[in-house]
C-alpha cells in the first residue's frame, strides 16, 4: 500500500522511526521506492545538487515541477513531498494555495513543503486538502537574513520562538515538521510536544524522522560535507573509476571487443 500522511502519524505513535530522502529523477525515485524508503522529497536543494546554483534561491517552480513529475513516475509507493521554491508562497497566501496546486496536479506530488513559520498559509492549504509539511529551523531559503547556515536556536529567545511557530504550524494543519541545524535538546522538546512527526536534519537523535539530501549521503557531491552528514557511499569515486576505466579501455583498444559487436 503506499505511504500516506496518516502512516506517518501512526509511525510517530507506535514509536517507529522512519526517513525520508531527496530525489530528483526517476532512477533514484525507483531505487528508492524498491528500497523502501517511506516519504521522497523533491527539495529545492535541487538548486544546487543538481542544476549547479550556489543555493536554493535561484529555482523557479517550473523547474521544481519538472523534476517532481520525473519523482512521481519513479515512485509507486512513497510518499512524495514537493518542496515549494523561493518566493513561491511567501508573497501572498493566493500565491501559496495557487503554486501548491500545481506541485499536486502538474507534478503528481502528494503534498508540499513550505519553510518558516507561514501560518496562515498552512491553514488555507490544509482547508483545501492539500497536506503541508513546515520545516522551521535552518531554513535555507532565508539564508542571506541569516547571514549564513548557521544553527539556529541557541538563544533562549531564538528556542522560544521555534516552539512557539511549531505548535502553531501543527494546529495550522501540518502534517510533519522538519526540523533543521537545531540544538539536539531543542529538537527532542519540541519532537515531545507535538502530536506530528518531527523530521530531523542537523538536530539530533529525539527526532521522529531523520532526513538527508540523497546526493550527500551517497557522496556524490563534492567538497566538504555539512557536521550532520554521514556518507554511506563513495559513488561519486565509483562513478569517476568507471570513467577512467571506460576512457583507458578505448584508448588502448580493449573496448569494444567480440563481446560488445555484432557480427
Amino acid at each position: 500500500m503506499p505511504v500516506s500522511i496518516h502512516d506517518l502519524r501512526a509511525y510517530k505513535a507506535r514509536g517507529e522511526r522512519f526517513v525520508m530522502l531527496t530525489a530528483y529523477d526517476h532512477p533514484t525515485a525507483q531505487i528508492l521506492d524498491e528500497a523502501g524508503i517511506p516519504v521522497l522529497l523533491v527539495g529545492d536543494s535541487l538548486s544546487q545538487v543538481v542544476l549547479g546554483y550556489d543555493s536554493t534561491i535561484p529555482v523557479t517552480v517550473d523547474e521544481m515541477l519538472h523534476h517532481t513529475r520525473a519523482v512521481a513516475r519513479g515512485a509507486r509507493n512513497a510518499l512524495i513531498v514537493g518542496d515549494m521554491p523561493f518566493m513561491s508562497y511567501q508573497a501572498s497566501v493566493e500565491d501559496g494555495l495557487r503554486n501548491a496546486g500545481r506541485f499536486l496536479k502538474e507534478g503528481g506530488a502528494h503534498s508540499v513543503k513550505i519553510e518558516g513559520p507561514q501560518v496562515e498559509l498552512a491553514s488555507a492549504m490544509s482547508d483545501r486538502g492539500i497536506p503541508v509539511m513546515g520545516h522551521l529551523g535552518l531554513t535555507p531559503q532565508s539564508v542571506h537574513l541569516f547571514g549564513g547556515y548557521k544553527v539556529q536556536g541557541r538563544s533562549e529567545e531564538q528556542a522560544q520562538r521555534i516552539k512557539i511557530w511549531a505548535k502553531e504550524l501543527e494546529e495550522a494543519g501540518a502534517f510533519a515538521l522538519v526540523l533543521e541545524c537545531v540544538p539536539s535538546a531543542l529538537a527532542q522538546e519540541i519532537t515531545a510536544a507535538l502530536s506530528i512527526p518531527t523530521i530531523g536534519i542537523g538536530a539530533g537523535p529525539g527526532c521522529d524522522a531523520q532526513v538527508l539530501v540523497v546526493s550527500d549521503m551517497i557522496g556524490l557531491t563534492g567538497g566538504p560535507a555539512p557536521k550532520f552528514v554521514k556518507r554511506y557511499a563513495d559513488v561519486r569515486g565509483v562513478i569517476a573509476d568507471a570513467a577512467k576505466a571506460f576512457a583507458n579501455e578505448v584508448t588502448s583498444g580493449a573496448y569494444p571487443d567480440e563481446e560488445h559487436s555484432y557480427s
